[in-house]
């Protein structure tokens, strides 16, 4: 597997690497995981006609080389991402595979259609090899709540690797993909990019469309991107951003011409950046020193490079987790009904009523982690138990928007670590859901807000030497700036996203 999209692409070219080879080395490296003595557990199937789908793309790339430079140039044009694999989170639907969000609830539902997403990277030309471990319907931040069994760091396989879209993103930090798809509510792409070490985009909402995403919180949820490179983000990203008839809340994207072939800011424009950084975030309690070091080094670099850096105050940001968490779990609870055993996967049929059926495949089906989430949506929503918190909660949403909306009238870039800590080991949280929820603490303003945010990897720990992330995030559609700026950081720390070894 080579290191990056654009390298792929050239030697796809000059047939130095066929597309079949590639995705074959990805269902190689999944086979031998598999009975590793510590398995990485990123991926939990390869999809049975990837082979056939690569050996397609490598006769069309043959022909096209027959017939001349011209014609090869045309073909890649039309198809930038021909002949290359891709992961794929568990809640994507891809026609005809598998799609069980991690839990045993959608056991052996197989997806009738592809997700927009999926559709519109298909028809560049790339190939989904393989579905990818999550937490169960996306809720958590380590997928370890997968009836799968948790997926590991690839750097220390003792460490989580964050979550939810925890399987997307090992796949590629251990270079068993040049890219993965992953899904947002609160954090859950960049919030393992930073534990594994990697670029991990969650772009404005409805820039990506939700066209076959299974809901968990519908005003939050987003598709998002993983890679080694922001390039390697940029390009999928502007293959499959726009309008989609399928989803009302679809947008176009302004600049996304600058994301096809990405660039740095000159020195020039970076000396007019403004970065700003939220008081809320600078308090220390409970973020790793590690971390707090971190964040003081990244903020050197912008100021050292001629960005005029700021402290800003936004009293309401220190509301946001609890905000999100309200807002998300009642989201969370009307959207998970729809799985009552009646319709498609898991059914627990006792022959006593339909009441019966509901209650025993829910309880069967759904893990702990989600039956705790749906519990207190339902509570919240419940007038007569929680009176109006599910209107508090969008009140604050509200002022959140409004606030983080008045910060970018006068900064072009908000600046913040993307987790109080890195990685933790396997189970050090897994019972305690309080602490869980708090890995989200620098992460949920920003799907709020609704506006775009980016991991870049920045560090390592003293001790253990586990990554650390830092997030840009922008204004609503200034995903070409924050891409430019990543490739900035690209640039000057090239070393910070080197894959390992499955």
């Amino acid at each position: 597997m080579f290191y990056t999209i654009d390298e792929t692409r050239k030697a796809l070219k000059t047939g130095t690497v066929t597309s079949a080879q590639l995705v074959q080395d990805s269902i190689d490296t999944f086979n031998k995981d598999k009975s590793a003595a510590i398995p990485l557990n990123a991926f939990i199937e390869m999809y049975d006609d990837a082979i056939a789908t690569a050996q397609a793309a490598d006769k069309e790339i043959a022909d096209a080389r027959a017939s001349g430079a011209a014609a090869l140039d045309k073909l890649f044009a039309e198809k930038p991402l021909i002949g290359i694999p891709f992961a794929l989170k568990d809640n994507i639907s891809s026609k005809g595979h598998r799609l069980t969000c991690a839990s045993k609830i959608l056991e052996g539902y197989v997806a009738p259609y592809n997700a927009t997403v999926v559709d519109r990277l298909e028809k560049a030309g790339a190939i989904p090899v393989g579905r990818c471990n999550q937490d169960e319907f996306a809720m958590g931040s380590s997928t370890e709540y997968s009836c799968y069994g948790p997926t590991r760091n690839p750097i220390n396989r003792e460490f989580v690797s964050g979550g939810s879209s925890g399987g997307s993103t090992a796949a590629v930090a251990a270079n068993q993909a040049l890219f993965g798809l992953g899904t947002e509510t609160g954090g859950s792409v960049r919030l393992p990019a930073s534990y594994c070490g990697i670029y991990g985009l969650k772009p404005t909402y409805g820039v990506l469309s939700r066209w076959g995403v299974v809901a968990y919180g519908s005003s939050l949820d987003q598709v998002g991107i993983l890679g080694h490179t922001p390039a390697d983000i940029a390009e999928p990203l502007s293959l499959m951003c726009g309008v989609d008839t399928f989803d009302d809340t679809s947008a176009d994207l302004p600049n996304a011409a600058v994301l096809r072939n990405l660039q740095a800011l000159s020195d020039s424009d970076f000396a007019k950046l403004k970065i700003a950084i939220p008081k809320q975030f600078l308090k220390t309690e409970g973020a790793d020193p590690d971390v707090v070091k971190c964040f003081a080094e990244t903020r050197a670099w912008f100021e050292k490079k001629g960005a005029k850096v700021e402290e800003v105050d936004v009293p309401v940001l220190d509301a946001a987790i609890a905000s999100y968490y309200v807002i998300a779990l009642s989201e969370a609870a009307s959207n998970l009904s729809r799985f009552d055993g009646i319709r498609y996967g898991r059914r627990v049929d006792n022959q006593k009523g339909y009441d019966e059926l509901y209650v025993d495949t829910r309880s069967e089906g759904f893990g702990p982690e989600v039956k705790r989430r749906i519990i207190i949506g339902n509570y919240v929503l419940s007038e007569q138990f929680s009176g109006d918190t599910y209107k508090k909660g969008m009140t604050v949403r509200a002022r959140i928007q409004r606030d983080v909306a008045a910060i970018f009238e006068n900064y072009d870039v908000i600046l913040c670590p993307t987790c109080p800590t890195a990685a933790f080991r396997l189970g050090s949280k897994v019972d305690n859901p309080l602490e869980m929820y708090l890995s989200d603490l620098y992460t949920t303003f920003v799907n709020l807000a609704r506006i775009p945010s980016i991991n870049v990897p920045a560090g390592k720990t003293s001790a253990d030497g586990m990554p650390i992330g830092m997030q840009f995030a922008g204004k609503m559609f200034s995903e070409s700036l924050i891409m430019q700026i990543a490739q900035n950081w690209e640039n000057d720390h090239p070393l910070c996203g080197v894959p390992v070894k499955a």
